[in-house]
């Protein structure tokens, strides 16, 4: 695993101050790092090759967007009935606190059907089969939950690079785990299995 494609940011593992991104625009409005942009641009013409068409219901937020869609499932969660402290939690389950989600780097990218033409199950089956071939993995994997700190999330797909990415697909780590791997080695640590 190589390059800064493996930087995790969650809540343990914040944003830098002052971190800039330069943005490209896809045609819906909603804004990428550019230099993932070609990379999703070319898993999006396979897909749609295959008779699949997804969009990018999410890209790039802002530390305010980022805020405002935390609030949002607090309240939710309140108005479900829940109390201050356990909507807070529930809630953080779900939605990274700003400074603390891909999404704020604009290299995680929300990926769900244009559903004129497909459906979500086809979309999320598609990239769990071949997004790795363009650089790309599922974020937050089921049984990941305790090392990622988020639910199983089929939409959310980080970029990593096609090499880091075919790398994690065939070893069946999480992104959390495979740079723990990455680190013991660094340390010196023999490691197997």
């Amino acid at each position: 695993l190589v390059g800064s494609e493996m930087c995790i940011r969650d809540r343990w593992n914040t944003i830098p101050d002052g971190y800039q991104t330069e943005l490209t625009t896809l045609s819906n409005g909603k804004q990428v790092d550019s230099r993932i942009y070609p990379a999703l641009q070319d898993l999006f013409d396979a897909m749609r090759a295959d008779g699949i068409y997804p969009i990018v219901r999410e890209g790039y937020r802002t530390t305010t967007d980022q805020q405002s869609i935390l609030d949002d499932k607090i309240k939710a969660y309140e108005q479900e009935g829940l109390s201050s402290l356990l909507a807070k939690k529930m809630a953080s389950e779900w939605v990274a606190a700003p400074g603390t989600s891909e999404h704020q780097l604009g290299i995680a990218d929300d990926i769900n059907a244009d559903k004129t033409k497909s459906t979500n199950d086809e979309v999320y089956t598609w990239l769990a089969e071949h997004a790795w071939e363009y650089g790309f993995i599922l974020r937050y994997p089921k049984e990941a939950e305790s090392v990622t700190g988020i639910t199983y999330e089929p939409w959310h797909w980080r970029y990593v690079g096609a090499e880091n990415a075919a790398l994690l697909n065939q070893s069946g780590l999480c992104l959390e785990d495979a740079v723990a791997v990455l680190q013991r080695i660094a340390a010196g640590e023999t490691v197997t299995g």
